[in-house]
């Protein structure tokens, strides 16, 4: 599902190019669940963004779903985010202007179904908000705006679920019950999950842990085999 080959990221600055990314090889296998942790600046979000074609690799190559990225413009980058990933932000990122229905179908109009709020519908009953279609965003508590955000994220049943810190704005009991639906949604999919988090217990529930440190990765992890009915003990 994912291959990264000697992936480096470079940015200027006023006192001189800046390596974010220092020549990453990982590859990730179709249905895995891996958790992304490090310290903060250890180019965790960085390394999902280039997952995700929102950002470019200075150098390197980048795989995700058998697409080559670094051959995509922006306009298939976009395509290619539409048809093959989901993602989940710490900070939501809904549109507050349209209800939780509008936002959750607003991906899949884009691909051009024509059941697109039917469907949008379903998801948010599949994360308990069918009793919240036409409440606005600023109507919602930050758990509920998650779980529109999840649903959003979803909805189109994504090749590759990514979540970025996705309940560092929520307390503890929301977190988990928002961690649990997207366990739930990436098992009903059978989607890849890739989770950045500074949780250890969160990290622990994923069949693999990468860690990175100073835009390098310091240990890949071990895919774990997962049982019927759970994760494998590690």
């Amino acid at each position: 599902m994912i291959r990264l080959a000697g992936v480096q990221l470079t940015l200027p600055s006023s006192a001189g190019p800046v390596e974010i990314l220092r020549g990453l090889d990982l590859e990730i296998a179709a249905g895995e669940t891996v958790s992304v942790v490090g310290p903060s600046g250890s180019g965790k979000s960085t390394m999902m963004m280039l997952i995700a074609g929102l950002e470019r690799p200075s150098e390197g190559r980048v795989e995700v779903a058998g697409a080559d990225l670094s051959v995509l413009d922006e306009d298939g980058l976009a395509r290619f985010r539409r048809d093959s990933i989901g993602i989940v932000f710490q900070d939501f990122h809904l549109i507050p202007t349209m209800t939780a229905l509008e936002n959750v179908a607003v991906p899949l109009e884009f691909a051009g179904r024509a059941d697109a709020f039917d469907k949008a519908a379903e998801s948010l009953r599949d994360v308990g908000l069918g009793h919240r279609l036409s409440h606005y965003p600023g109507q919602l508590s930050g758990g509920e705006q998650q779980r529109v955000a999840l649903a959003r994220a979803s909805a189109p049943a994504p090749k590759l679920l990514l979540a970025d810190e996705p309940t560092g704005n929520l307390d503890g009991e929301t977190g988990r019950q928002v961690i649990d639906l997207l366990f739930g949604l990436q098992a009903q999919h059978g989607s890849t999950l890739m989770l950045i988090t500074h949780d250890p217990g969160l990290a622990q529930r994923c069949s693999r842990q990468v860690r990175l440190k100073d835009g390098l990765i310091v240990d890949a992890g071990l895919a774990v085999a997962e049982p019927a009915g759970g994760r494998a003990a590690r």
